[in-house]
């Protein structure tokens, strides 16, 4: 049986991780960040020089009543730092109506620039809200993977290499450190006990196509299957478990597919001591990508009325309804088009060419 589940609902919610939506940032070097802006300054500088200069007959200079290109280069730095002393000032209609339209936004621009850092601390947080306002619109039959650890991580990893992008995987694990690891590796994160429905509605459950739940215990599992299944009841559900005795609750908790992770190991560990090479081509067939995979899809049509051995892959097994018949099977002697296949074939599978054998590999 489960070991532990959560015991009230007046626990002391002060203790748990702040929970929030991490999104994944562009990694850039704090002295490159500091270079952009003084580069911007600079710029900014110079166009106000550029233009006090081409307009310097319409500027009076106090001291030797002629502006030089010193001198405009004098009172751009006096105007744009907002010193103002008043030896240098715009005599002409023109020469005002240019500060005016012109300096003026370039000098609040200059400014902006210089306190950057501080008007980027104080609009932090319209920023993010921004961009999780656009995440949230965009994403749509996206896959949750509850737990970033060993398993959590490898899972992702699969589901990439079938061609799931990045944007559309959301990583939910309670350790800060591991939803940053995740934004690193260009995941959206939340931070949060994924137990609670609130949580699991930060990372858009209620939209998702799939969820992976793999925790490090096994209650954890079954409490975040229940809250997923009542939050989504079309969502896939894909679930880890320790021990095998409490995958029958995880099915009966609403999970479509449940893998007990210490079984699947000592299972493989038992056929390397018994046949190394057969332990070498199952840990090849679980991982996608690479060398054999095997994958499931539905029957085409060529292939309606055959028999599973004249199918161009290799057929392990037959799926018809909620059964799964062996590729022997009577009942699996003639394929129907509303059938999936469970096959095995190359990462880089290509359709036979007429006249090559059924079933081999190039």
């Amino acid at each position: 049986m489960v070991r532990r589940l959560r015991s009230s609902k007046d626990e002391d919610s002060a203790s748990e991780p702040q929970r929030q939506v991490l999104l994944p940032r562009p990694d850039v070097s704090p002295i490159l960040q500091v270079v952009r802006r003084l580069l911007a300054a600079f710029a900014v500088l110079w166009i106000t020089v550029l233009l006090v200069y081409l307009d310097r007959g319409g500027y009076v200079d106090d001291v030797d009543h002629h502006v030089s290109f010193l001198d405009c280069l004098y009172y751009t730095t006096v105007t744009l730092s907002t010193t103002g002393y008043g030896d240098i000032a715009p005599g002409s209609d023109s020469a005002r109506l240019v500060n005016t339209l012109l300096i003026t936004p370039l000098r609040v621009l200059f400014l902006i620039i210089l306190i950057g850092t501080t008007l980027e601390a104080l609009t932090d947080r319209t920023r993010q809200q921004w961009r999780l306002s656009r995440w949230r619109s965009a994403l749509r039959d996206h896959t949750v993977v509850v737990g970033f650890g060993t398993k959590g991580r490898s899972a992702t990893q699969t589901l990439l290499s079938t061609g799931l992008g990045r944007n559309q995987v959301v990583v939910i694990d309670s350790h800060t450190h591991v939803v940053k690891a995740a934004n690193a590796e260009g995941f959206a994160g939340v931070e949060g006990d994924g137990t609670r429905s609130e949580v699991l509605v930060r990372a858009e459950v209620q939209r998702a196509k799939q969820i992976v739940i793999a925790p490090q215990r096994d209650d954890t599992s079954v409490l975040v299957t229940l809250t997923a299944r009542q939050l989504n009841p079309r969502i896939k559900i894909v679930a880890a478990v320790r021990e095998e005795e409490n995958a029958p609750l995880l099915r009966q908790s609403g999970a479509d597919a449940v893998i007990t992770s210490a079984s699947a190991a000592g299972r493989l560990l038992g056929l390397a001591m018994l046949s190394p090479y057969a332990s070498t081509v199952m840990e090849d067939l679980i991982q996608q990508g690479t060398g054999l995979d095997l994958k499931e899809r539905p029957v085409t049509k060529a292939e309606a009325g055959h028999a599973p051995r004249d199918c161009a892959d290799l057929v392990v097994s037959v799926v018809r309804g909620h059964r799964i018949l062996p590729f022997d099977d009577p009942e699996a002697a003639k394929l129907q088009l509303t059938d999936r296949v469970v096959v095995i074939h190359r990462a880089s599978h290509t359709t036979p060419e007429p006249g090559e054998r059924r079933g081999e590999f190039r």
